[in-house]
């Protein structure tokens, strides 16, 4: 669960801040500290959802600004998904809303 919620947050952070001309935003970049595997592991070891739900629906923000948010259709489909992610209220009815967040973000990269 780790891996897929900081991939999740890899991406969208990707796509708010990664330019043509750039450097790639990587795993061990600075921008990632608070969405490394070790900060939602530590979230995970707790159960804590609502710190989880909070860290993601920022970077899935961050993404969906730069998306042309919900008037697009790129938009409205992150916004649904991220919608279905925020109706979580379990571990267990994470997985899947996150597994869908990154499957889309990687796609639309």
């Amino acid at each position: 669960m780790e891996l897929l919620l900081e991939t999740v947050a890899l991406f969208a952070l990707k796509l708010a801040y990664e330019t043509e001309d750039g450097s790639p935003i990587l795993r061990d970049d600075p921008i990632m500290s608070d969405y490394e595997r070790e900060v939602f592991g530590l979230l995970v070891r707790r159960g804590d959802v609502e710190g989880i739900r909070g860290r993601v629906e920022y970077c899935v923000g961050l993404a969906l600004g730069v998306i042309g948010g919900v008037d697009t259709p790129l938009g409205r489909e992150l916004d649904r998904l991220a919608a279905d992610f925020s109706d979580a209220r379990t571990m267990e009815e994470l997985e899947a809303p996150v597994i869908a967040l990154r499957d889309y973000l990687k796609d639309i990269q």
